[in-house]
């Protein structure tokens, strides 16, 4: 089948979306997250597409060829949860299978629990339940050692600088080279003006300034079937907050540990994926 691009209104931006399967197939929803783009689920919009479904995954607000709007505050979570609804009903339905990855998960989480009669199921990658996350942070030294990078994240300015230096070496260092080709154009898109500010205001409008992330997190609840997909070598999300997600549900959940895997599950297991976000949808 064949992937196209639609732009779509939704909360006054402009959303540019990758889109391939039948209209009267059941709607999936993929959402990515830092430093990436839509072309992250390239490979689970052709699988989802090829198994009746309707697969759309945007570039977030901020990201790709979507609208970037200024302000820090533009990019808090009440936002992006209000995106991906428009987005859902811009395509003329009232629910979806949403799926996300790193901040893309994050949303997805949010949105779950803010929207629960618009979720069929969830599928997220990487990241836990906000509260098992947060609590790992606090209470789980290997994870406050991972996630020691979101206080560079937070200093306006500093961030762009150490980011950008060396033709934006340390994120191909974050990369990896798993993502190859993709990975080239993530960071041909996040050197225009202004789009890695963006994609760092998903941190700061979130989790700096004072914010209360913590009792945010403990808020969520999911009633949908869900399925957490976590890579044992994660660098940057360890197994304390992938392991107690379970502690956070009290309806349908499997965590699947894919062992050997590390953070950019769609390009490093993209059929384990796949496979997961079909037998979501059928």
């Amino acid at each position: 089948m064949t992937q196209s691009q639609h732009m779509v209104q939704v909360n006054g931006l402009r959303f540019r979306t990758m889109v391939d399967g039948p209209a009267t197939g059941e709607m999936a929803i993929l959402l990515h997250g830092f430093p990436e783009g839509a072309e992250s689920w390239t490979r689970q919009v052709d699988a989802l597409a090829r198994a009746g479904a309707l697969a759309v995954a945007p570039d977030m607000r901020g990201y790709g060829l979507s609208d970037a709007p200024p302000n820090v505050s533009d990019y808090e979570i009440g936002n992006l949860v209000s995106d991906v609804a428009g987005l859902i009903r811009a395509f003329g339905r009232d629910h979806a299978h949403v799926a996300g990855h790193d901040w893309g998960a994050i949303v997805a989480w949010f949105f779950a629990s803010h929207h629960p009669e618009m979720t069929k199921s969830l599928t997220v990658l990487s990241v836990g339940h906000p509260a098992a996350a947060a609590a790992a942070i606090r209470n789980d030294e290997d994870q406050a050692k991972r996630s020691e990078y979101i206080r560079l994240f937070l200093m306006e300015g500093k961030a762009e600088e150490v980011l950008t230096e060396d033709d934006h070496r340390r994120i191909r260092v974050m990369f990896g080279g798993i993502a190859g080709p993709a990975a080239e154009h993530f960071i041909r898109s996040l050197s225009r003006p202004g789009r890695l500010t963006a994609g760092l205001n998903y941190y700061r409008a979130n989790f700096g300034r004072g914010l209360d992330w913590w009792s945010r997190a403990g808020d969520v609840r999911v009633e949908a079937p869900t399925v957490l997909l976590w890579g044992d070598q994660d660098a940057f999300l360890g197994r304390w907050q992938a392991e107690h997600t379970k502690d956070q549900m009290t309806h349908d959940f499997r965590l699947d540990v894919l062992e050997g895997a590390g953070h950019w599950l769609q390009f490093e297991r993209p059929d384990d994926v796949s496979r997961t976000l079909v037998g979501a949808v059928l």
